[in-house]
């Protein structure tokens, strides 16, 4: 069973965020709140973690559509090319923010994803996503937590995740009531920007 941590984002509790960052570094899961939906999310750094979540989405990892969920734009050269002045700039606009943007991925991403070209960015508006991240010292790798009904398809509601995926992962963190909207995805890894999906984040960085 996993277990269940309340964060308060107003002022997350250190102690409570190095407990979290120590099941990450074990290889653990972890569910926690961002700034749109509730994410699953393990360390970048740990191939078993990485399996897992792929196991639990029922995919291929190499073919997995996973967000890297940074701090801020300071470590980004390590899995993304150089990127232009444009892009930077859409990017220091927006974030952080309801969004993931597509970029071009470096040599340097992890083993699983050496042969991806692109790879999707996030830093969450939200201050126990970032407090967990800065700790970590590394960018989490994330997916969001879909629910199985057709109308509400994002539970915002942290016990009810609890009770749900309380035997798949280690810890559930209740940041208090999620989003039901998703980050907005924008790929800029070509010369035009494309929205690939609506969301939360407004269009008007443009």
């Amino acid at each position: 069973m996993a277990e269940y941590i309340k964060i308060y984002p107003e002022n997350p509790n250190p102690k409570a965020v190095q407990r979290v960052v120590e099941v990450l570094q074990k290889g653990g899961l972890v569910i926690y709140p961002t700034d749109t939906v509730y994410g699953l999310g393990c360390d970048i750094t740990n191939i078993k973690a990485l399996e897992r979540i792929a196991q639990i989405k029922g995919i291929k990892l190499e073919k997995a559509n996973f967000s890297f969920v940074c701090e801020d734009l300071s470590n980004l050269s390590d899995y993304v090319k150089q990127i232009d002045t444009t892009t930077f700039k859409i990017l220091k606009r927006a974030l952080p923010g309801a969004y993931t943007f597509i970029l071009p991925g470096s040599k340097n991403l992890p083993n699983p994803f050496k042969k991806r070209k692109t790879v999707g960015i996030r830093v969450p508006d939200n201050s126990i996503a970032l407090a967990l991240v800065s700790t970590l010292g590394n960018p989490i790798v994330s997916t969001s937590i879909r629910d199985e009904d057709d109308i509400i398809e994002y539970t915002s509601d942290p016990e009810l995740i609890y009770e749900k995926w309380s035997n798949l992962v280690d810890i559930v963190i209740d940041g208090g009531y999620g989003g039901n909207e998703a980050s907005t995805i924008i790929d800029l890894s070509h010369d035009t920007p494309e929205v690939v999906r609506e969301g939360k984040g407004s269009l008007e960085i443009f």
